[in-house]
């Protein structure tokens, strides 16, 4: 088992990197309060004409196409190409995809123009961007017919990149070295958002660590223990969501080692 996930949380709340986001309309809120709750540093900016500037003073770059518009595409490739020619992260939650042939299109010529390092999804969210034929109930994941190790693993290889299946485990995989997270509760899909404050918390955590596989699951590990912890104080999903960013600000390294639920293999 892998345990060593307060190394990178600390390395966060020490180093404050800067997240800039491109994202979800909906969820923009709390993906930039999850981002802060960790020690990191948003910034929600979306206009072309100053996209490039900002991925210019970031570490991060964490894209959602949750609400997405062609305008929104636009500023998302000048965004990605600042940040590659800066060489940080960037983190591409496909949210959706699968659902519409817009979405697919869209996903696909982000993938095809800019380096992405981390590609992050539901099931059939990445299933869909790994070229199989499933259709993705809006935003929702359905059954995904065939190993999803095996097609997050070729994904990966493919696009040279970290690819991330969230569920109830989590799948992180270089190409190589696969990482499966079990930390995390139900409840966590009663409210909308989880899945977008997944991606900030990974573009929080990447920011300060070259090894984008390791430092993904290290920040979903944290985060998910957070929503254990937020359960417990909890009567339902409103409760939970404000507790829940509570629990990820207190949270101490020897908690987040001591309940880190992470198995690898080659």
């Amino acid at each position: 088992m892998f345990k060593n996930v307060s190394v990178t949380l600390e390395k966060v709340r020490k180093e404050k990197p800067v997240v800039h986001h491109i994202t979800n309309w909906v969820t923009i809120y709390d993906c930039a309060n999850v981002v802060k709750v960790f020690g990191a540093s948003p910034v929600m900016a979306h206009a072309k004409e100053e996209v490039a500037e900002m991925a210019g003073i970031a570490s991060a770059l964490v894209l959602n196409i949750g609400t997405l518009t062609s305008e929104m595409v636009d500023s998302m490739k000048i965004a990605a190409a600042a940040a590659n020619k800066k060489g940080i992260p960037v983190v591409f939650d496909v949210c959706g995809a699968g659902a519409t042939k817009f979405r697919d299109e869209k996903c696909f010529e982000i993938l095809d123009s800019v380096k992405v390092n981390v590609i992050k999804g539901n099931s059939s969210e990445v299933a869909r961007i790994a070229g199989e034929n499933v259709r993705t109930k809006g935003v929702d994941a359905v059954s995904v017919d065939k190993d999803l190790v095996s097609i997050a693993k070729s994904l990966a290889e493919d696009r040279k990149c970290t690819v991330v299946i969230t569920g109830k485990q989590d799948i992180v995989t270089n190409g190589s070295k696969v990482y499966i997270v079990k930390n995390g509760h139900d409840m966590m899909a009663k409210i909308v958002g989880t899945g977008c404050m997944a991606a900030s918390v990974i573009g929080a955590f990447c920011a300060v660590e070259k090894d984008h596989a390791s430092a993904s699951a290290r920040g979903l590990a944290c985060y998910e223990i957070a929503a254990e912890l937020a359960v417990a104080g909890s009567k339902g999903p409103g409760s939970f969501k404000e507790i829940l960013f509570d629990a990820i600000y207190n949270l101490d390294g020897t908690t987040a080692d001591k309940m880190a639920s992470i198995s690898i293999s080659e």
